[in-house]
């Protein structure tokens, strides 16, 4: 692995070498390695996450070295650089029409995918369901037992390659037309409501509290999260703009379906 990473490193500095076979071979490792789980974008280490750089500038530079070809998958046709993911019934994995996973993804056993996609470098855990037109971007990483409902979007990240990927940390519920970028971490047991939007930027204020608490770009364990505005000033006049509420907690001494039901009945919250 240290052999990989030197050579990608010295690849990013000098494009040249991308004409080496020696280098082209190296990033193919690693992407390959991607598509098997057997490496990560990012992982958890202690409290927090680690972003490997050096897999993310493999994953940039797989582009310049592929050539566009014809793929076909029955009767369907795409014209692409990047392959699709294949052999599902190995992998334990249920895929619907027309779910779509580029190759260089990986997606644990257990997994069900409804029509959606899921792009090169993202992990995705056992047990995870990404609903009805959920997207996936690419180095996003999904945690174990994770349900997206229809039509959540997660960000994808490349380039800056310091740039934090989106997580979604395990047992998360993320309602109808959610969307998580710019690298936003959701902890673990969260729930999000339908529409909540989180960036890098977006207010996350625990309004639950007799004072609240702002966070940015981190949205708590357990957290029960919903769409807000705040009001703010400019030149012609006040206006809201969004943010999100958080307003409990799940509880923790039940199990993830019982106290996803009771977030819904507790809170109001709309999925």
């Amino acid at each position: 692995m240290q052999e990989f990473k030197s050579i990608i490193e010295s690849a990013w500095e000098n494009r040249e070498l991308l004409k080496s076979v020696e280098t082209q071979a190296a990033i193919n490792s690693v992407v390959e390695l991607l598509d098997k789980g057997l490496i990560r974008i990012a992982e958890p280490e202690g409290a927090g996450w680690v972003v490997n750089e050096w897999v993310k500038k493999a994953v940039i530079l797989y582009f310049p070295i592929r050539h566009m070809e014809v793929l076909e998958a029955g009767p369907l046709e795409f014209h692409d650089k990047m392959g699709l993911k294949h052999n599902y019934k190995e992998l334990g994995v249920r895929v619907v029409p027309h779910a779509v996973a580029r190759y260089g993804a990986y997606i644990s056993p257990g997994v069900i995918l409804m029509p959606s996609y899921v792009n090169i470098g993202a992990w995705i855990g056992p047990g995870t369901m990404l609903d009805t037109w959920a997207t996936v971007g690419s180095c996003a990483q999904i945690g174990a037992n994770v349900h997206l409902s229809g039509g959540v979007g997660i960000g994808g990240v490349l380039e800056p390659v310091q740039a934090a990927p989106v997580i979604i940390e395990d047992l998360c519920f993320l309602g109808s037309r959610c969307i998580v970028v710019e690298g936003a971490r959701i902890g673990t047991e969260a729930v999000l409501g339908a529409n909540v939007v989180i960036t890098g930027s977006t207010k996350i204020i625990d309004v639950s509290g007799t004072e609240p608490i702002e966070y940015k770009g981190y949205v708590p364990p357990r957290s029960v999260v919903i769409p807000g505005t705040l009001p703010k000033k400019f030149p012609a006049g006040e206006y809201h703009v969004p943010c999100a509420l958080i307003i409990g907690k799940r509880k923790v001494s039940t199990n993830t379906k019982i106290s996803l039901n009771e977030a819904l009945r507790d809170f109001n919250v709309d999925f």
